[in-house]
């Protein structure tokens, strides 16, 4: 994979839809959750600490990831966050938003183009 040559900022509110996709592939402890992210962006996409952790506390306090402890693949303890039901929902239909928004936005850079060519 090439490494993308430049990094970007998350548009608001993304941090939320990114970490629900990642944890609902399987349970998975918060370092491990920024680490695929950047993996999966090829490397454009960087969660810091300072976001991520806040972010995960704050979708535990809704109810759409439970979280327990448990052993890493190191061997020390860490939260392995889980999607609920009620969190399954909510990325379904954020997920549904985010594709609609992101095909309106398409459209008027098409039309923004083929309007100045």
């Amino acid at each position: 994979m090439k490494k993308t040559e430049s990094r970007f900022d998350l548009p608001q509110g993304t941090l939320d839809l990114l970490i629900l996709r990642v944890v609902a592939l399987g349970p998975i402890h918060g370092y491990a959750i920024a680490q695929r992210i950047q993996q999966i962006s090829r490397e454009a996409l960087q969660v810091q600490q300072g976001s991520l952790y806040p972010a995960l506390h704050r979708l535990e306090y809704k109810k759409f990831l439970a979280a327990n402890w448990q052993a890493t693949e190191t061997g020390r303890e860490a939260k392995f966050y889980e999607l609920t039901a009620k969190g399954r929902a909510h990325l379904r239909t954020e997920t549904e938003n985010w594709k609609r928004l992101t095909d309106l936005v398409d459209l008027i850079f098409r039309g923004t183009v083929e309007e100045i060519s």
